[in-house]
């Protein structure tokens, strides 16, 4: 089995600024993540994916948040709740298409389950999906409210692991094994020393390009090469969660999850009829949390300045894109039978990209 490393291992840097320690959306200061890989019988290759803004009641002590949706063809949950009242009350939930109210009932159950929520009648439980039909069997519905809760429960600090792995265990980009990715930015002192961090569950088409090299054209593998037997599928979907330590409001975090898809079309994206591309951006800044609000008895929250923001909104689409890059060269193949058709998630060849990314020098 061919070595599967990150893209900076093959000589990939996207970008202007360098990223965080991990280079992960765990970068930003009490984020945390938690996956469940599901792979059962000959089908069943699908799993789940937790985002947790920080360690405490999330319902009790909300984050402002924004979202964007490139294309709408999804079933994302919970989003027009975001945009109305620009905060997150709880968890983010990635998984495949048909487990989305799995989820949901799961994260209800969880938030209800928390202590402080005793009186709690009505909970906004936040999901995107993408759909893994191609190499999972998504009709069978091996994703339970089980897994769901389990992810919740692994949800750490530290490094995440990508690829073919809880949510992305499934999914295809660019006609190759997609998957799981993340990356981090770290803004310079004089540009306000925060973090950005992306999270990206990759399952959407396009001519694959890495860090500007057209990777998808030079291995003859993508949406539109009409006489090329390997043609690429332009549907799918991606889902982009963004993470940042700096004080935005909800307003500028929907700017912040825009910014977002640019690093999505530096990929290559085709932005499809089929393709479900949403972000989402959220805030861990002590000073806009609604509780932290609430316990100080005023309404003011600081809010970084509208002509402040283009640094991070550059940092944004920067984690995103890398994020991508990350998910696709840390996937592994994967293999499924779906009523007695045999499916192949190829991940991307390494070797030969390695020699395209040699000839570039």
């Amino acid at each position: 089995m061919e070595q599967r490393c990150r893209a900076r291992a093959l000589g990939f840097a996207p970008g202007l600024f360098p990223p965080g320690a991990l280079n992960a959306i765990t970068d930003v200061a009490g984020v945390l993540v938690g996956q469940v890989t599901v792979t059962e019988g000959e089908g069943t290759r699908s799993g789940v994916t937790a985002i947790l803004p920080h360690g405490g009641n999330p319902f009790a002590d909300r984050v402002p948040a924004g979202v964007f949706a490139m294309n709408g063809f999804g079933k994302m949950a919970g989003v027009t709740q975001v945009q109305e009242l620009g905060e997150l009350e709880t968890p983010v939930l990635l998984t495949n298409t048909l487990a989305v109210g799995r989820a949901m009932e799961a994260l209800v159950d969880w938030t209800l389950a928390q202590p402080g929520n005793e009186a709690v009648r009505s909970v906004n439980a936040v999901v995107g999906e993408t759909n893994d039909g191609r190499l999972n069997d998504i009709r069978a519905r091996g994703v339970t409210s089980l897994h769901m809760r389990a992810a919740l429960d692994a949800a750490r600090a530290g490094a995440v692991e990508e690829g073919s792995v809880g949510a992305g265990t499934g999914t295809m980009a660019f006609g190759w094994k997609g998957g799981i990715g993340t990356s981090s930015r770290l803004l310079p002192p004089a540009l306000g020393g925060f973090v950005v961090g992306a999270l990206v569950q990759a399952n959407y088409g396009g001519a694959l390009a890495m860090d500007g090299l057209p990777v998808g054209r030079l291995l003859g593998r993508y949406y539109l090469a009409e006489h090329v037997a390997q043609q690429a599928d332009a549907d799918g979907s991606v889902m982009v969660v963004v993470a940042t330590d700096a004080p935005l409001s909800d307003r500028n975090l929907a700017r912040l999850a825009r910014r977002a898809m640019a690093g999505i079309a530096r990929t290559g994206a085709a932005f499809s009829d089929g393709s479900g591309d949403y972000a989402l951006a959220f805030s861990t800044h002590p000073g806009v949390r609604r509780a932290a609000a609430w316990r100080r008895g005023d309404s003011a929250q600081p809010d970084w300045p509208n002509d402040r923001c283009s640094p991070l909104f550059v940092a944004a689409a920067e984690a995103t894109e890398e994020a991508v890059l990350n998910a696709l060269c840390a996937a592994t193949t994967v293999e499924s039978r779906i009523g007695g058709r045999r499916a192949v998630g190829r991940a991307l060849p390494l070797d030969r990209v390695a020699a395209l990314v040699a000839q570039r020098r």
